[in-house]
């Protein structure tokens, strides 16, 4: 890692290895957001957020290719500016993308990220509640539904090592309103959990000025 780069550019570099829990997570979200895409009726736009987007390597890489891409608008908001010129770099790299991907230097923790990019199909939460309190992940299963358009998509991720909080953390989002789709955790570590929610509930409208968490640590946990 270069001297200037940040910790979280530093972290993003797994992605790079093979094998890597942080590959293996990738593929998992990638498959359920195609699957989210493929479940749309034909010909309805689709709107994805990602919160704390990373060089969006989840979206960038399904929205390449997918059929209904065309569709389809995404907002990718991350806060580290390398990475979000990293994720710039990789919209750039291809027209459809470019049109449809909105990528936006900000910080997703306050609702106020999702301005005009709500109610949301589609909502990515990846590396996420492994930085955050078990509080906050609660609380984020109970305000998500702000972001959410009617039977919306949430596709989550947090690791299992002990104390898993995951079964909880799945318990959180159907309080909230929502039905579980999916969850998988393939690696015996423990590392990787990717859940998948569908809202059933009543969506709520945006509020303004919204904490929906709040990062502790050094962060670059699953």
């Amino acid at each position: 890692m270069a001297d200037d780069d940040s910790h979280w550019v530093g972290w993003h570099r797994m992605y790079e290895i093979d094998g890597s829990a942080l590959r293996q997570r990738l593929v998992i979200v990638q498959r359920h957001l195609r699957a989210a895409l493929d479940a749309r009726p034909a010909g309805v736009p689709t709107r994805i957020l990602s919160l704390c987007a990373g060089q969006g390597r989840d979206v960038i890489g399904v929205l390449r290719e997918h059929p209904v891409r065309e569709l389809v608008r995404a907002r990718l908001v991350e806060l580290d500016s390398q990475l979000v010129a990293d994720c710039r770099a990789a919209v750039a790299q291809d027209a459809t993308c470019a049109a449809n991907i909105e990528v936006v230097e900000g910080d997703a923790s306050i609702s106020d990220c999702a301005a005009g990019a709500v109610p949301a199909d589609v909502v990515v939460a990846c590396g996420i509640f492994g930085n955050i309190s078990d509080d906050d992940i609660r609380a984020f299963a109970a305000l998500v539904p702000m972001l959410c358009a009617p039977n919306a998509t949430v596709i989550w991720t947090r690791h299992r090592r002990p104390p898993d909080l995951t079964p909880q953390v799945r318990a959180w989002f159907v309080d909230a309103g929502f039905e579980e789709l999916a969850f998988e955790s393939p690696d015996e570590r423990g590392v990787v959990g990717v859940g998948v929610h569908r809202l059933v509930g009543p969506p709520r409208p945006l509020e303004s000025g919204v904490r929906l968490f709040t990062f502790v640590g050094d962060g670059g946990v699953f």
